[in-house]
């Protein structure tokens, strides 16, 4: 396996998460921006929720990525029938042995692919509350940790609505972004048309491991912010919270949120500081899902998405040198 191993310095780590995102765009024509996002929550320990019509690619997209990653992956297919113990695992009795085994259940993989999350009923979506957060299960009062690194990749259409269970805000606020594929470019549709899909997965092959992952993760964590930058975000969170359109708005969780996965950004960028313009440019896919906009907003038309760009319009970017 042909691989970039990251050594200390976020320049390695900028190497590796290349590496990635290149083998991941194999599949996935012409969409580097949400291949980066998604590796992004990967190496931010975060779960990412893909949302968009059927047909763009969003299985695909999860299935590259595992691939792309020498590491145990998983996928559920949630229907109306799905249990949480096809999600969790359950205790089974072995007869050779008179006492009760646990057998693990789809979610124990470094990569959980979860196909339309939201056609699960609320019973099966909570299983995965304490998987996502906690990083664990609990089955028959005994608590079985999920090895590193750990992440769901969950996808939803949001057109259909027929037998659809749609996910509360507990569930949304789990999901360190919210991300749409969108449709290809006119080139990228035409190298789509010229390929054969079977073939592709096929030639690909893992550039990284799991061990890889938990180092860059390492990596990220290490990230400077400067005290002018958490000030700013916690200027964003307050803006949100007075906010009229909204009658929800950052939670300290949504804060940490973004201040993680904008380390990610800045030493995928060979960087050893967070600059305002990575905060910037991941405020909408990790916020917009997060705030709760007034009756009136709705009734408006008003989009989450905008509130988070008037929002970032309103707040002073700081002048001083993030770095130091």
């Amino acid at each position: 396996m042909a691989r970039r191993a990251p050594g200390g310095p976020p320049q390695a780590f900028a190497e590796t998460f290349g590496a990635v995102a290149s083998n991941v765009e194999r599949v996935v024509r012409g969409k580097p921006d949400v291949i980066e996002l998604v590796l992004l929550c990967l190496v931010a320990e975060g779960h990412v929720l893909i949302e968009d019509v059927p047909g763009v690619g969003k299985t695909s997209l999860a299935k590259a990525l595992a691939t792309s990653i020498d590491c145990r992956w998983g996928r559920i297919q949630f229907t109306p029938d799905l249990l949480p113990a096809d999600v969790v695992g359950g205790s089974v009795w072995n007869r050779a042995t008179g006492a009760f085994d646990f057998r693990p259940g789809a979610v124990f993989a470094n990569l959980v692919v979860g196909d339309e999350i939201n056609r699960a009923s609320p019973k099966t979506q909570s299983a995965l509350l304490e998987a996502m957060e906690e990083r664990q299960v609990t089955v028959d009062a005994t608590t079985y940790a999920l090895e590193p690194p750990f992440m769901v990749l969950a996808t939803q259409n949001p057109i259909d609505h027929d037998g659809t269970y749609p996910l509360p805000r507990s569930q949304l606020d789990r999901f360190l972004m919210r991300v749409t594929v969108g449709y290809p470019g006119r080139a990228s549709e035409i190298e789509i048309l010229d390929r054969n899909d079977s073939d592709v997965f096929d030639a690909l092959e893992p550039v990284a491991t799991a061990k890889d992952i938990i180092e860059m993760s390492d990596i990220a964590r290490a990230v400077h912010v400067a005290p002018v930058l958490q000030g700013y975000l916690v200027d964003l969170a307050e803006t949100t919270r007075r906010h009229p359109a909204l009658s929800l708005g950052m939670s300290p969780r949504a804060t940490l949120a973004l201040q993680r996965v904008a380390r990610a950004r800045a030493a995928a960028s060979g960087r050893a500081y967070v600059v305002p313009d990575d905060l910037k440019a991941l405020a909408q896919p990790v916020l917009a899902h997060r705030l709760c906009l007034s009756p009136e907003a709705r009734l408006q038309g008003a989009r989450a998405g905008d509130i988070v760009d008037d929002v970032l319009r309103r707040v002073p970017v700081p002048t001083a040198t993030p770095g130091r």
